[in-house]
């Protein structure tokens, strides 16, 4: 499998199938793409029965594009990939990037570049996963719907973390 490959088995895992609870202002949602996603993925707008409709290799597709190649997770070590990845889909990609870049103190931008992959890749691996665990935790505990969904965020976020620290130790 390849790195991609792993984050978004755990990412669709995660996400299951369809909702459409009102208190999400993601809306209709299956497999973690939003009725908004699926919108500007296929450039016209999309039902909440596309949404229900929407297979996994379309799904897996979006993830590539729009999230993993979007935040250039290619460029880091797969464990610190995951949790960049996963959390720019339940965060967005531009937040999940910026996190990433305050945690390694490097010019938050928005955009893994050079630098930044430099100094995820340069880290202490399992102490850099730990501190985005912690600055994804502070995020998801600002958000005004967090006593609504918290509870299923953070115990989300546990899971990545000890997944991404597995995937960090197998490779040397």
């Amino acid at each position: 499998m390849t790195p991609f490959d792993t984050a978004v088995a755990f990412t669709l895992r995660e996400e299951g199938g369809f909702t459409d609870d009102p208190r999400d202002p993601g809306g209709a949602t299956n497999l973690g793409i939003t009725r908004a996603t699926l919108t500007h993925w296929r450039g016209r707008p999309a039902t909440a029965d596309d949404v229900r409709n929407l297979t996994v290799a379309e799904a897996d597709a979006i993830y590539q594009a729009l999230y993993w190649h979007a935040m250039r997770c290619d460029l880091l070590p797969i464990g610190i990939a995951l949790m960049v990845f996963d959390f720019g889909v339940n965060a967005g990609p531009g937040t999940s990037v910026r996190e990433l870049q305050q945690t390694v103190g490097v010019a938050t931008d928005g955009l893994i570049g050079p630098v930044t992959a430099l100094a995820a890749t340069g880290a202490d691996r399992a102490g850099l996963i730990a501190a985005l665990h912690d600055a994804h935790e502070q995020h998801y505990r600002g958000l005004d719907d967090f006593p609504v969904f918290g509870a299923g965020w953070l115990a989300r976020l546990t899971r990545c973390t000890a997944r991404a620290i597995d995937l960090a130790a197998s490779i040397p």
